[in-house]
């Protein structure tokens, strides 16, 4: 990457990204260069603004597009977010030349979205020879289900996550709607990124990186289906139990919903979980002296240990196991993450001044520090606040062009 060998600068300082992402995958995506020195032009459209930004919780209940807390999170990173009509042809002028000025031209449309105005990757390369184009949307550009949409609750469902939470003698509960996959898809677009930049770097040339979200999130469950390749074997949802351990639960504690995990492989652990609780007599009787006993046993073992749980708090009870030796942990709710005392050492959540919503702590670094570069973490764009800067000073537009476009609802 440009200026990478000088440790004083940021390791993506001097590469420009036209980004067309939006919602979840693609703007996890581009953050993590943002963050360290990547320069980033956001496109949006006041017709089809971010979907994000209409999704709750509103700071204050104001349910306007400036104070979607979900907007905050997903793009706590510097971008120059502009409003471009892609149904305009001078829009897409507009965006041919900006690709002209970008290393990186990122979307995560549904597939052959960008070819219908004209900006797929063998358009933009006629425009910018070395370009690298990072396309990631559902299914992929090809094959016969590119042009089916979707979102990552649905994927979700599709890759087969949603099957594998639940109860055995329930319809499997699954992630209650949460995109979970768009935070899988970044694992493997980001070091794909990073990989054309070196190959351009080495060779002088880009490429187009066409990465199926629904493939990269497949790998996570490649044991299961491996299992199922093997053996011809289903996974069975069981709760919270695992057949190597015993007790292995979530159990109920002392307040408003409050639970501890607690988790026993070995019987050693067992003993000292005993003794944590005070050894009461039913914990000495031979039925649970061992792992297949505990197991044969494991209603009532889950019953009896649950009685004592519910007369400490989840801290509590986590405490207590911790410090004898047993894996036990809170089952952590909003509150205990925000105030989560690991966080606070990272500072990780940081307060900052929205324009919109003023002083609040939802945004947030990357998950990981770099020793001699510090993330970049600011406001979320608000929407066409780049304007000026892009069409203006990075284009060289007049301003009275600039009026002219916004009345032709081109900007």
């Amino acid at each position: 990457m440009k200026n990478a060998a000088n440790m004083d600068t940021k390791p993506f300082e001097g590469i420009k990204i036209l980004d067309f992402t939006m919602y979840g995958a693609g703007p996890f995506t581009v953050n993590y260069l943002s963050y360290f020195g990547a320069d980033v032009i956001k496109v949006e459209s006041r017709n089809r603004p971010d979907g994000c930004r209409t999704i709750g919780p509103h700071k204050d209940g104001v349910a306007d597009l400036e104070h979607s807390a979900y907007f905050a999170y997903s793009n706590p990173s510097r971008k120059h977010g502009i409003t471009l009509n892609l149904n305009k042809p001078e829009g897409i002028g507009i965006a041919k030349r900006l690709a002209s000025w970008s290393d990186i031209v990122v979307e995560s449309f549904v597939g052959q979205t960008m070819e219908k105005w004209g900006l797929g990757y063998e358009d933009l390369r006629k425009i910018n020879a070395d370009i690298i184009m990072l396309r990631t949307c559902v299914h992929g550009q090809t094959g016969p289900l590119a042009r089916q949409p979707g979102f990552g609750n649905q994927l979700t469902s599709l890759s087969g996550f949603n099957s594998l939470m639940g109860w055995p003698d329930r319809t499997a509960c699954g992630f209650d709607a949460q995109p979970f996959t768009d935070h899988l898809a970044p694992l493997f677009c980001i070091p794909a990124l990073i990989a054309a930049l070196d190959y351009r770097e080495r060779t002088g040339e880009g490429q187009c990186l066409d990465i199926s979200q629904h493939e990269a999130s497949i790998q996570i469950l490649a044991p299961l289906i491996l299992d199922y390749a093997i053996n011809d074997r289903e996974l069975t949802i069981n709760g919270n139990r695992k057949e190597n351990a015993a007790p292995h639960g979530v159990y109920r504690c002392l307040g408003d919903d409050r639970w501890c995990a607690i988790a026993v492989f070995t019987d050693a652990e067992w003993e000292r979980l005993r003794e944590v609780m005070g050894s009461p007599p039913w914990a000495g009787e031979s039925r649970f002296s061992s792992l297949s006993g505990r197991k044969q046993n494991e209603d009532e073992l889950d019953r009896l240990l649950g009685e004592w749980t519910i007369t400490h708090t989840a801290h509590e009870v986590m405490e207590l196991l911790q410090g004898a030796g047993v894996s036990a942990g809170i089952v952590a709710n909003a509150s205990d993450q925000a105030r989560d005392p690991q966080y606070a050492h990272y500072d990780f959540f940081q307060e900052i001044e929205h324009p919109a919503m003023g002083k609040t702590s939802l945004f947030h670094g990357p998950a990981f520090r770099m020793s001699k570069s510090k993330p970049a973490v600011t406001y979320a764009t608000m929407l066409g606040e780049g304007n000026e800067h892009v069409y203006h000073e990075i284009l060289g537009l007049s301003r009275e062009e600039i009026e002219r476009l916004k009345r032709d609802d081109v900007i």
